[in-house]
């Protein structure tokens, strides 16, 4: 495949959003008009699962197509290494432009990783000031730990942190499809819009808040269980987010639901903007759209992510692509997939790195091949005082922690995770299994030295940089003022020209 023949490629990500809206694109009860048009045309994933349910250890695999294990993005402090190959590497090695406008979360003081060019800053900070401590457990860090004031404090806003973020990333993406169709660069592009939305807070502008006024579904499926009743994991995240000091009503937890059903239809409105300005500009792209991780919106009493439960670990995932036909995928599939998928998409090869690339192309299952590896995730980072691991293979999923009993979730018959059937006699033969593929793939104990011995350099490395003068690395968009618009590098008339598209018209 020649460059000239190469698929332009749009990447459209967000941020919490929960896979179980998302049984075969969304939700009826979702107002999303723009999604529901995209799923109609793509291959959909019921089954897609994050890497890791938190922000950076979740996109660093997403970005590579390796589990936190490899990337060492433990958590959404950790460094994400510049000599890990991204798709945004290996499509603009084979001659592509790679963008990425919002959010991606790196930490390091590489903020492109593979991109070229990025349109907007990030909306998290790059530096190495959340790094949890497992030789502290149960201790809280107040100022960037979530706590339950995002639920407690949902509501209207006609503005906000994230709006104001995710109003710049769908504008810069829609300029930047303008400015590719003028054809000034004649290489193929990949452009990723990696929005924050629908992730806490719970606030959303009236206009979308008031399409769910009357929603059936502002009360979780399984109410709070008690803390007492909870797992042992679970129990951890609710002393994470400092519930003792929140009294958590139904109308606080009907609020923060119809918010953020509201804010996926915010997110419907950018995306279908940015669908919109390719269609104006003639342009052709294979679609990809995706979640980091989900939101477990109250179910069981949790909330946010930071565990292996359905609504935190399952993402949405569509891919509208020639190369797959439309149509529903129950198999369970991963983000770290994303990676050597775009690269097969776009006909790009990764021979040199897939011996140590777990995940795997999606293509050949959007044509008819059978996947029967598992799904692995990871989860090294707050509310955890050790790594923990899971694995969905079939209809079972298996979670593991050196500090807590195995736990074995049939998801067909038990699709809420109530019953924990590791220690059932019936299912001793399922849970044998699993756990000698869990042995084959993880040495705990050496992971957690890993994460440990991460997370100690970079208390040291953090607190030192703090000291006297500081150097952030949090990325500065460029702009060049005097090329913009018009100035006296460029004939006026080759300007216009160059500015308008379509010409002629």
């Amino acid at each position: 495949m020649t460059v000239s023949s190469r698929p332009n490629i749009l990447v459209l990500m967000v941020d919490q959003l929960n896979g179980k809206l998302f049984p075969d694109g969304p939700a009826e009860f979702l107002h999303a008009p723009n999604l529901k048009k995209l799923a109609a045309r793509s291959w959909r994933f019921s089954n897609n699962y994050t890497a890791s349910p938190l922000c950076a250890p979740g996109r660093a695999s997403f970005m590579s197509g390796q589990l936190p294990r490899r990337t060492r993005v433990y958590d959404n402090a950790a460094e994400f290494g510049s000599d890990i190959p991204t798709f945004a590497h290996h499509l603009r090695r084979a001659g592509y432009q790679t963008c990425l406008s919002g959010k991606m979360h790196f930490v390091g003081p590489d903020q492109l990783h593979g991109f070229e060019e990025r349109l907007t800053t990030d909306i998290y900070p790059a530096d190495f000031g959340w790094t949890p401590d497992y030789r502290k457990p149960g201790e809280r860090i107040d100022w960037w730990y979530h706590n339950m004031g995002s639920v407690t404090g949902a509501g209207v806003a006609e503005t906000s942190n994230q709006m104001e973020y995710d109003d710049a990333v769908a504008y810069e993406a829609t300029r930047k499809i303008y400015d590719l169709s003028r054809g000034l660069d004649p290489r193929p592009w990949c452009l990723t819009a990696s929005f924050t939305h629908p992730h806490d807070p719970y606030v959303a502008r009236k206009k979308y808040w008031d399409l769910y006024n009357d929603c059936d579904h502002l009360l979780p499926e399984v109410p709070d269980l008690g803390y007492e009743n909870q797992d042992n994991h679970s129990k951890r995240i609710f002393d994470a987010n400092d519930w003792r000091s929140f009294d958590i009503t139904e109308r606080d937890i009907k609020r923060s639901r119809q918010a953020y059903f509201a804010n996926i239809s915010y997110l419907d409105d950018k995306i279908g903007e940015i669908l919109q300005t390719l269609e104006d500009t003639r342009q052709e792209a294979i679609i990809i759209f995706c979640s980091d991780h989900g939101d477990m919106l109250g179910e069981r009493g949790l909330w946010f992510k930071m565990s292996f439960f359905e609504g935190s670990s399952r993402v949405p995932m569509m891919i509208a692509a020639p190369q797959m036909a439309p149509g529903l995928q129950t198999t369970p599939v991963s983000n770290i997939d994303v990676c050597p998928t775009v690269c097969d998409l776009a006909g790009v090869s990764m021979d040199e790195v897939m011996e140590w690339t777990t995940g795997q192309s999606l293509v050949p299952m959007g044509q008819g091949v059978e996947r029967t590896e598992p799904v692995a995730m990871e989860y090294a980072a707050e509310a955890s005082y050790a790594p923990m691991v899971s694995l969905r293979y079939g209809k079972w999923k298996f979670n593991r922690c050196t500090l807590d009993p195995d736990q074995l979730f049939d998801l067909e018959t038990d699709p809420h995770e109530l019953t924990n059937l590791a220690e059932e006699p019936a299912h001793q033969g399922t849970r044998l299994t699993l756990s000698a593929k869990a042995d084959a793939r993880w040495d705990l104990a050496a992971f957690d030295a890993d994460v440990r011995k991460s997370q100690a350099r970079r208390w040291v490395v953090y607190e030192a940089l703090r000291k006297g003068g500081y150097y952030p690395w949090d990325h500065q968009p460029l702009r060049n003022a005097s090329e913009q618009y018009m100035r006296n590098h460029m004939d006026l008339n080759v300007l216009e020209e160059n500015k308008r598209f379509p010409r002629g018209e």
